[in-house]
């Protein structure tokens, strides 16, 4: 994992919620995973990661893969594609520090599943804040932000811009610290 120069990654939060934002190939990912390793280092946290991600083509097993290989072996993987309440109630421990990548596959494969989206994300919502609530260690929430482009030409794509921006904007409001990712750089909109 290559981390961009002169940025340090604190320690971050004792307990609640990390989300970050950004756009594809932001540096998101990279972001969290520093923010997970520093608190592995400092605190002595289990990094966990919950992956939403399927592999349904060579393409996506190629990805997945990468990912794998930019996290060292003490770190454990989890996957999630469906139920992510589930495996965040589950795994949140104090002795660990959660990484969830990322929201919008997760969104998309709810979708898919022709599932309610937001009682889903409600769901996870009241999962994150329990793990808060119970001084577990911190969930670090990784997410596509898809609000910044035009307006996508089909229904399908609209309903998933829409149901990802009000997700987003739930999670915001639920997290203890948000950060937005652009060019590897991270804003701070909420700590």
């Amino acid at each position: 994992m290559t981390q961009p120069t002169g940025i340090t990654r604190p320690a971050g939060l004792q307990t609640g919620t990390h989300f970050i934002l950004g756009g594809a190939r932001s540096g998101k990912t990279a972001h969290a995973l520093g923010v997970c390793e520093a608190a592995h280092k400092a605190r002595g946290l289990t990094p966990l990661y919950i992956a939403t991600a399927q592999a349904h083509d060579d393409e996506m097993r190629h990805r997945i893969a990468a990912h794998k290989a930019e996290r060292g072996p003490h770190w454990q993987g989890i996957e999630a594609p469906l139920d992510l309440a589930a495996a965040v109630r589950a795994h949140a421990s104090a002795q660990a520090i959660l990484l969830v990548d990322c929201l919008t596959l997760w969104v998309t494969n709810l979708m898919l599943a022709e599932r309610d989206v937001d009682k889903a994300g409600a769901e996870l919502i009241a999962a994150l804040e329990a793990a808060h609530n119970d001084a577990c260690g911190p969930v670090v929430v990784v997410s596509n932000e898809v609000g910044l482009g035009i307006v996508p030409d089909n229904a399908m794509a609209r309903q998933f811009r829409d149901l990802a921006g009000r997700l987003h904007q739930d999670i915001a409001a639920a997290a203890q610290k948000v950060d937005f990712i652009a060019a590897g750089l991270p804003l701070t909109l909420k700590s």
